[in-house]
């Protein structure tokens, strides 16, 4: 059964003088258990794509079912809503808050859950176990490296145990080393069911997934079954 299905997506970013098409008419679908990868040149309109499907950005027209429900046009309290719980985010730049500890960032979707503190406290451990991080609960990302943040990043995700991931370049800030241990852990969830759909520039992290699929100039060109 199809987690993501979008038909004829469009977005379009207006000013006074410019008008600018991120995305036309895209059509995906994407079934649940799916690891998927989006690829195509800067600009192309992945990062656009990868918002809607978070439910960080709305499209000018066309349909988005997640889960069989349709949130293409959901208020902005109806898409967080639907974000709790339900997706998993994982970026680049980590985004983790440097005054909170590596428990404080990862309890934070699970505050917004409105959960108690036992199962907070559940969840947290369970996921640093995991991470292979719980030795460094009590740090603050600036003194971790690059591969710990983005290990932390990856708990804070999985901890709400979303049914979808979306990542957006995790490997980016990486070096080969720690880019390698983040592709292997993200497999493993995907291995256990989880749905990912990664966005990327790299042809090695891409063969990770069970598909890639190729945008150019705001459109599928492609779709490639590995």
């Amino acid at each position: 059964m199809a987690l993501i299905q979008i038909t004829n997506l469009q977005k379009v970013f207006r000013t006074e003088l410019v008008e600018t098409v991120a995305l036309n008419n895209v059509s995906l679908t994407v079934e649940k258990g799916e690891f998927v990868a989006i690829m195509g040149p800067s600009g192309c309109g992945k990062s656009t794509l990868l918002n809607i499907l978070g439910l960080l950005d709305t499209p000018t027209s066309g349909e988005y079912l997640l889960d069989g429900v349709d949130v293409s046009q959901c208020s902005e309290s109806e898409r967080t809503d639907i974000r709790k719980g339900t997706l998993g985010f994982v970026f680049q730049a980590f985004n983790l808050i440097e005054d909170l500890n590596v428990e404080e960032n990862i309890e934070l979707p699970l505050l917004y859950m409105g959960l108690p503190k036992a199962e907070r406290q559940r969840r947290i451990q369970d996921a640093m176990e995991r991470m292979n991080i719980g030795h460094r609960a009590k740090h603050f990302p600036a003194q971790l490296s690059g591969g710990q943040q983005q290990r932390v990043a990856i708990a804070r995700a999985v901890v709400c145990q979303p049914s979808l991931i979306l990542a957006d370049e995790p490997t980016g800030n990486l070096d080969s080393k720690n880019g390698h241990e983040v592709m292997e852990l993200l497999s493993e969830l995907h291995k256990e069911g989880t749905t990912i759909v990664m966005v990327t520039h790299s042809q090695k992290d891409a063969t990770y997934a069970d598909r890639i699929v190729n945008l150019f100039d705001g459109q599928v060109v492609e779709k490639v079954e590995l």
